[in-house]
């Protein structure tokens, strides 16, 4: 079988020099067998466009159950400050090549779900911010996850199908002449909200069965929504997830890929802040380096069966949130970094960081972009996550 190397060749080298930065906080070389196989398909192709990504977090998904005068300081009101064509222009120079923006739609809509024109029309402004600068974007239903909008249960179901054909149609009828560089998400981490499998995908637990068909359907809805706007939306690539995007609600055999009209143009998204107690748990661990190998074959270990159940079979996957968040230790979170995006590149996974612009000395931060400076104060993190991210190869 033919090889086709392209620039995953610097990230596979066997003997790669750690790159020296600032403050004596380096890079790590990372070493990646050359052993997974990434079919050669369309949708494969186009993920591997995508560099890497960044979340404009906190932001268009902002909520409260206040009424506002004014909706729009909702894009302010967790982050601070509102999103700027300089922020995205820095992220560009930066090398990151796409952005998710996660919108929540619910504190936007009138009792027959129709978005508010100012919201929508904000929406597509700072989507085109980025379309502008030839950047891949990602739109998405957010924090929308709620028995009064979208909740995963048969109790529900109906009201569920109508509120994601409904914010879906508008969508796909206000991006319709837009390329394929904006790529739409179903909705973010589908869950069973406020129940004790919230973040638990137990197939021991009927409820969790259930959930799963629900998702699986809603999932279905959303792709026949799209396509039915016509336009670009005929071939858009979308994005899909299972139980709370997680890898163990997507793994097995409960999630199914939605029917689509045009092959290999859906894409499985997974969110991952693996290891959880160095990533994501407070105060958790705040050593990568001189954790036990087991956390980093946490990492490899949730990567494999990607690849094994999807990559391999020729369908793409984005992890559309990763990250870790600061605890005072910017060499421990820049060593994630390298080996999680250089193990995910090997397997033919882009993958975007988690940003929600946290920068109050706390460390309870995964903000990578000072938004008010448009400055990168943890740069190595950033100079890993380009050293490590790019186009992978394709077996023939």
């Amino acid at each position: 079988m033919r090889k086709l190397f392209c620039l995953l060749a610097a990230l596979l080298m066997l003997s790669m020099p750690a790159l020296s930065l600032a403050a004596e906080i380096t890079v790590p070389a990372v070493e990646v067998p050359p052993i997974f196989n990434i079919p050669d398909n369309e949708g494969m192709r186009f993920v591997s466009q995508i560099k890497v990504g960044w979340n404009l977090g906190n932001t268009f998904d902002a909520h409260d159950n206040r009424s506002f005068t004014d909706e729009m300081v909702l894009e302010k009101y967790w982050c601070g400050v509102y999103t700027t064509p300089e922020m995205i222009q820095t992220l560009k120079d930066a090398g990151f090549n796409a952005i998710r923006i996660p919108v929540s739609w619910h504190n936007h809509v009138d009792a027959d779900l129709n978005i508010s024109a100012k919201w929508l029309d904000r929406v597509q402004e700072v989507v085109d911010y980025a379309i502008s600068r030839d950047m891949f974007v990602i739109l998405n239903i957010h924090h929308d996850t709620d028995k009064k909008y979208v909740y995963p249960d048969s109790a529900h179901f109906d009201q569920s199908h109508r509120y994601i054909t409904t914010i879906w149609g508008q969508l796909a009828e206000r991006f319709k002449e837009y390329d394929n560089k904006l790529i739409f998400e179903c909705i973010n981490e589908t869950r069973l909200v406020g129940t004790n499998v919230e973040w638990w995908f137990n197939t021991e637990d009927e409820k969790i069965l259930d959930a799963a068909d629900c998702i699986n359907r809603l999932n279905q809805a959303f792709v026949d929504t799209v396509r039915a706007a016509g336009g670009s939306n005929a071939d858009r690539f979308l994005m899909v997830s299972g139980y709370a995007a997680s890898t163990d609600g997507t793994k097995t055999e409960y999630f199914k890929l939605p029917t689509d009209t045009i092959a290999n143009h859906l894409i499985v998204s997974i969110h991952a802040y693996t290891p959880y107690n160095f990533a994501l748990e407070m105060p958790g661990i705040n050593n990568f380096s001189a954790a036990l190998q087991s956390e980093m074959n946490d990492i490899t270990f949730f990567m494999n069966q990607l690849h094994t159940r999807y990559i391999r079979n020729g369908v793409p996957v984005i992890i559309g949130e990763f990250g870790a968040l600061s605890k005072d230790n910017l060499q421990a979170r820049t060593d994630f970094t390298a080996y999680y995006v250089a193990n995910a590149t090997a397997r033919g996974i882009p993958c975007f960081w988690w940003d929600n612009n946290h920068f109050k000395g706390n460390g309870e931060r995964f903000g990578l972009l000072d938004r008010k400076t448009c400055t990168f104060p943890d740069q190595p993190i950033v100079d890993a996550l380009m050293q490590y991210s790019g186009i992978t190869a394709f077996a023939e």
